[in-house]
């Protein structure tokens, strides 16, 4: 697991750095001289160019070393992909896969865009995946198992997506069909489901003041997933980040971006005793909130249970959770 996390984390330095040198250098001609052009794509995906100077010793090296720079980062990037591809076989032997691999999926899609954790969160069961693989414990599988994906949809800093695609790529609904081409929206607006009945929810905060205008889009199709509002759901977005890295089905490392644990615990009591809530959903949100409490009270230690640090929580969601976070034993294992 250790080996997994470490690798992952190396391959996204070493894409970070062959990024940065994407694109290309040419020499274009003006007026008689030759100028050293950098060509790329700006965050919308329309081209661009920028001139670094006229043809000298100076501009020739600072090509010369741009194609080097970039061949070293290619080099890596691959070298790090071919030794996870091996590291997931070995993941798969030792069993170590937790997440659903279609969820795997949609999470690295969204990553890819660069909208994971800036703008969207993973909330709901998917979460649990990120805290045991940063607590280097399983919970029951009964409390992990999931076959939907809820999208806390957080736009109050605005998306800047930075795929390289055209801008009109740049929605949930198109994001998810790459995943899997059999994704539609449902009759809900906020809901897409697969042919396997795979749902993923968008989903944000009430309003509040309730007639201040705020983007429920991920894009700019008005066919796209539009987010409901959710009571509650101000806690989770307001909730530091927690960032893990877990390992999906098939082996591969995936990077899960959901909100601090403690609150995503303490919001799950609240959520069970609401009369709207399905009878065996509330069973289940009690269960899953003890067992992420514990999990931060035994192994999370570096994130106490303090009043200051969960000032997002109502008073009295901050009092009813506090039993949670006391050591105890635990469902999870080592």
């Amino acid at each position: 697991m250790i080996n997994s996390q470490q690798r992952f984390q190396a391959l996204r330095d070493a894409k970070e750095a062959y990024n940065a040198h994407r694109g290309s250098l040419t020499w274009a001609e003006s007026k008689g001289r030759q100028y050293l052009v950098r060509s790329y794509y700006n965050n919308a995906g329309i081209r661009k160019q920028a001139s670094l100077g006229a043809r000298s010793p100076e501009t020739e090296k600072t090509k010369a070393d741009f194609e080097a720079q970039r061949a070293a980062a290619e080099d890596r990037v691959k070298n790090l992909r071919d030794t996870l591809e091996r590291q997931a076989a070995v993941n798969r032997a030792l069993g170590l896969g937790r997440v659903p691999l279609l969820g795997a999926r949609i999470m690295r899609a969204l990553g890819g865009f660069g909208i994971l954790g800036s703008g969207i969160r993973i909330l709901g069961t998917n979460a649990i995946y990120g805290y045991e693989a940063s607590s280097g414990v399983r919970l029951d599988p009964g409390l992990a198992t999931t076959e939907d994906l809820d999208l806390l949809f957080d736009a109050r800093g605005g998306l800047t997506f930075v795929a390289d695609d055209d801008v009109s790529e740049s929605s949930l609904m198109k994001i998810l069909k790459r995943v899997d081409t059999s994704f539609e929206r449902a009759k809900q607006t906020f809901r897409a489901v697969n042919r396997d009945g795979y749902l993923v929810d968008l989903i944000k905060p009430m309003q509040s003041p309730s007639w201040k205008k705020a983007p429920d889009k991920i894009g700019l199709d008005p066919e796209d997933l539009a987010a409901v509002q959710i009571e509650g759901l101000d806690w989770l977005q307001n909730a530091p980040a927690f960032e893990a890295v877990a390992i999906d089905e098939k082996g591969e490392p995936v990077r899960i971006v959901a909100p601090d644990p403690r609150v995503w615990a303490a919001h799950k009591p609240w959520l069970s005793r609401r009369p709207d809530r399905e009878a065996l959903k509330r069973q289940r949100d009690a269960a899953q909130a003890g067992a992420v409490g514990a999990l931060v009270a035994n192994y999370l230690t570096l994130l106490p249970f303090d009043a200051e640090q969960l000032r997002m929580l109502p008073k009295e969601v901050l009092d009813s959770a506090a039993p949670l976070f006391a050591k105890k034993d635990s469902s999870a294992r080592a």
